[in-house]
């Protein structure tokens, strides 16, 4: 028992945190020699390099060790769908950060200059207040940028289905929207 506690293997670590649905870089990984029980899920030091250019299929922490389960060759857009970028102010979205995977819904917001318009009406005129729902997407966030300098304004990557893109890019491009996160349980 006590050599084989000796015993090392080497193995992939995460050099520096890395979001889900990011791709690997060789910096964001390093190798370590660890003494490993058996059953412990670990990536060998000699596949690091097979994994540049994967994404993580979960948020990778620095200085843990790399599961294979955290690696994926799978895009976060999946068949028939779209990825529109939807630029949206701080007052726009949640103070939580996004993170790529993550669901959300895109509510469009009423134009502060025009009337309501209720779906389905075709009509800018409607009363406000008219009791309708606003109009929502439910969407999966694909990437999230850098805040802009000058106006904290940022641009969230979002996947929807095809059919649903253009009318969510010409709403997007009004500024009238927002996002709200999805609660992670799907509830």
């Amino acid at each position: 028992m006590y050599s084989s506690s000796g015993q090392r293997t080497a193995v992939v670590v995460v050099s520096r945190d890395v979001p889900v649905g990011a791709h690997i870089t060789h910096q964001d990984l390093t190798t370590a020699s660890l003494a490993l029980d058996p059953a412990v899920q670990s990536v060998k030091a000699s596949l690091a390099d097979s994994l540049v250019g994967q994404r993580a299929a979960t948020d990778l922490k620095a200085g843990s060790l790399l599961a294979p389960s955290q690696v994926t060759g799978q895009s976060l857009m999946g068949p028939g769908e779209q990825l529109v970028g939807v630029s949206v102010k701080p007052s726009q979205l949640p103070a939580t950060p996004l993170v790529p995977g993550e669901k959300v819904l895109i509510v469009s917001t009423p134009d502060p200059d025009a009337g309501v318009v209720r779906p389905g009406s075709g009509s800018s005129d409607a009363p406000a207040g008219g009791g309708t729902s606003p109009v929502t997407l439910s969407a999966k966030v694909v990437a999230v940028g850098r805040p802009a300098a000058a106006t904290g304004a940022v641009v969230v990557d979002v996947a929807v289905p095809a059919a649903d893109g253009p009318a969510l890019a010409a709403r997007a491009a009004t500024g009238n929207v927002a996002l709200v996160v999805v609660a992670r349980d799907g509830s």
